[in-house]
């Protein structure tokens, strides 16, 4: 046996099953392969690969139950499809969707009427506060007609002022307001003031103050009758208007004790206890402060 021979016979040695040579000595391939040599060489596929195709395999079956179910239902779209198409309906027709279906009753062409408000063809009727009747309970009664009646009462003359006008007559009293004090002296004469030697226009300008001042005699009614000799010290202007108008009415009381009811109703015979308050040490008046500083 030649060399030749003994390679050709190790060669087909070598060869797998199922491989044959032809007779012109090219080798033949089998007609089927098994599915192990096919895929990976051999090699099993991975768990990852099997899902893979597993997933390619069911798409398309998925897809195709959703149009099965889809023309079952008649091809009416759904969800948000759904919303769209009707919504296009009722644009093209003109009118919503929920009013397609008509009614089978007939629609009420009568026109609405606003209901009239009772009332309305009254016609208003104002009175006037002069018209108007003022109705009062018995328990109560307006405060401003009793203010006028005082006023009134006050305004009137005492008429039973009994006082005695005889030639040597003197009625002397004190009067007080602040810090003034006002000696005062009533004699009978024509109603003229002398007060430190001056007249009452000269000593108050004032014509508030010649009121006041006069108001005493002119509430029993001797104004004409009777004239005021006083001297004054301490106050100022309008403390010692007070003081001699205090001092009058404690000196016609002097004259008639039984004027006590009707002086003192009017407030002639109480002295007014207003004063300055006096200066505080560390104040800067009787109750003003110096600003707080904390720094």
């Amino acid at each position: 046996m030649t060399d030749e021979e003994q390679a050709k016979r190790s060669a087909a040695d070598d060869e797998p099953e199922g491989l044959g040579q032809a007779e012109n000595g090219e080798v033949e391939e089998p007609a089927e392969l098994a599915a192990e040599d096919v895929v990976g060489g051999g090699e099993q596929p991975t768990e990852r690969q099997q899902e893979r195709e597993q997933a390619i395999v069911d798409e398309p079956v998925a897809e195709s139950e959703e149009e099965a179910k889809r023309s079952a239902a008649g091809g009416e779209p759904e969800g948000r499809d759904r919303g769209l198409a009707e919504t296009t309906e009722a644009t093209q027709d003109g009118s919503p969707a929920a009013n397609d279906e008509e009614t089978d009753e007939p629609a009420d062409e009568t026109p609405r009427v606003k209901p009239e408000i009772p009332g309305m063809d009254l016609e208003p009727d104002f009175a006037s506060a002069e018209d108007r009747p003022i109705s009062y309970s018995e328990d109560e009664e307006p405060e401003a007609d009793e203010e006028a009646e005082e006023e009134d009462t006050f305004s009137q003359p005492i008429a039973n002022a009994s006082i005695d006008l005889g030639a040597d007559a003197r009625y002397r009293a004190t009067g007080k307001r602040k810090t003034a004090v006002a000696r005062v002296i009533l004699k009978p004469g024509t109603g003229a003031y002398l007060i430190n030697g001056r007249t009452l226009d000269v000593y108050f300008p004032r014509v508030t103050l010649q009121r006041n001042i006069r108001q005493p005699l002119e509430t029993v009614g001797f104004e004409d009758r009777m004239d005021v000799i006083a001297t004054m010290h301490g106050g100022g202007v309008s403390a010692q208007a007070g003081a001699l108008r205090h001092g009058v009415s404690r000196a016609l009381l002097e004259a008639d004790p039984n004027l006590r009811g009707e002086l003192k109703r009017r407030g002639f015979l109480t002295r007014d206890a207003r004063a300055k308050e006096r200066k505080k040490a560390g104040l800067k008046k009787a109750r003003k402060r110096p600003q707080f500083s904390k720094r």
